[in-house]
């Protein structure tokens, strides 16, 4: 998020000394993206954030491509993905391309054993089911039912659940993730027009220090490969820091939905963009209210982006016989809209209880082994079949 932030003590300058209370230097750490041109925090830490001891297994968590090019409607059942206890096996990737993973996830037992670093891409974790805190080594952040967890690359976490029943939809972005540009100013504030605003913004709010040395396991992910990494000193022990680079948490219940008198087309629904795909919340709201509006979605070809959808409560008035948990993909190269009869369905209605996330993604996604495992091969049928 492109405002400042700061947690703990730091000095009134950076680049400056900085000791701990028995008279030896802080280690100052700059965590940023871009070089160092992107968005950037500075870190102080107990002891070097480089104590590296041991390296330990190192094996692929690449995606299996099962469809490499895909034109057909699909539809994905993502219940269907069996709870695991570990936090990385539970995930699972379903669709996937060059900038996005696409991975659904139902994991039992909270991550606590070791940590996990992300170095190849800023992860935005929906949670469908479940709460409880996200601890990273910039300090706690709680989490419920709706929240979208925005951790970016590089950032060392661990999470704790409250129970076992917890259902996460996760995006993986290579690309850097930001609020849309069209609802900010040059300065990077959201505008008056804007569905949210910087009080829905939540970045972590209680930092825990650790003084520990000893062996700590960071599980690294980079180029599609898993790298166990034991530290010399615990990876949360961090004093203070400051920036613009942090992790942070957004309800998809604080998004104010956009209407108008008549359809208003899916980017009103923007939440989240980056060069290669942006992610869209649909909420409650308001129907289209010109007396002759139909306030369903029209037919359409965005011949430029797959589309897909995770349906997370309520009617989607769109669609017939969705499911909680659901995910439609609609490829580029093909029009798409209602199913029928939604339309006619549509008109004289005043609202929608529909929860879903949107992702839009402007190269093709792939289907993976699992993808194709938990789907449906009749949806495509289903314009034809009512």
């Amino acid at each position: 998020m492109p405002f400042y932030q700061k947690l703990g003590n730091v000095p009134s300058k950076r680049h400056t000394i900085n000791r701990k209370e028995n008279g030896e230097l802080l280690s100052e750490q700059v965590f940023g993206t871009a070089g160092f041109v992107g968005m950037t925090s500075i870190l102080y830490h107990l002891h070097p954030p480089t104590l590296v001891v041991k390296y330990g297994k190192e094996y692929s968590v690449a995606p299996e491509i099962a469809i490499e090019r895909n034109l057909k409607m699909t539809l994905l059942k993502g219940m269907q993905v069996k709870p695991e206890d570990d936090f990385l096996e539970s995930r699972r990737t379903v669709l996937t391309n060059a900038t996005v993973n696409i991975t659904l996830a139902a994991p039992k037992k909270s991550l606590t054993d070791y940590f996990y670093k992300n170095a190849d891409c800023d992860e935005v974790i929906f949670i469908h089911k479940g709460s409880g805190t996200l601890k990273t080594l910039m300090g706690n952040i709680s989490f419920q039912y709706g929240d979208y967890l925005v951790v970016p690359r590089g950032m060392v976490y661990q999470i704790e659940f409250d129970t076992e029943d917890n259902r996460l939809f996760i995006v993986e972005s290579k690309d850097p993730i930001f609020t849309p540009k069209s609802y900010r100013n040059n300065f990077g504030q959201l505008l008056e027009h804007s569905p949210f605003c910087e009080r829905d913004f939540h970045g972590p709010s209680v930092l825990e220090t650790h003084d520990e040395l000893g062996e700590f396991m960071i599980k690294i992910r980079k180029q599609d490969v898993m790298h166990e990494v034991i530290y010399g000193s615990h990876p949360f022990d961090v004093t203070g820091w400051d920036g613009y680079n942090f992790p942070y948490k957004f309800s998809i219940h604080d998004f104010e939905p956009i209407t108008g008198r008549i359809h208003m087309p899916p980017p009103i629904h923007q939440t989240f963009e980056t060069a290669s795909f942006v992610i869209c919340s649909f909420v409650p709201r308001m129907y289209d209210y010109h007396p002759e509006s139909i306030p369903a979605p029209y037919n359409h070809s965005n011949i430029d982006s797959d589309e897909l959808l995770y349906y997370v409560a309520g009617d989607f008035m769109s669609r017939n016989d969705i499911e909680v948990g659901h995910i439609s993909l609609h490829p580029a190269g093909l029009v798409h809209g209602p199913h029928p009869g939604a339309a006619e369905r549509s008109i004289g209605k005043t609202r929608t209880e529909e929860l879903a996330v949107m992702v839009d993604t402007f190269s093709p996604l792939m289907v993976t082994k699992i993808g194709v495992e938990i789907s449906d091969p009749e949806y495509y049928k289903s314009w034809a079949n009512h």
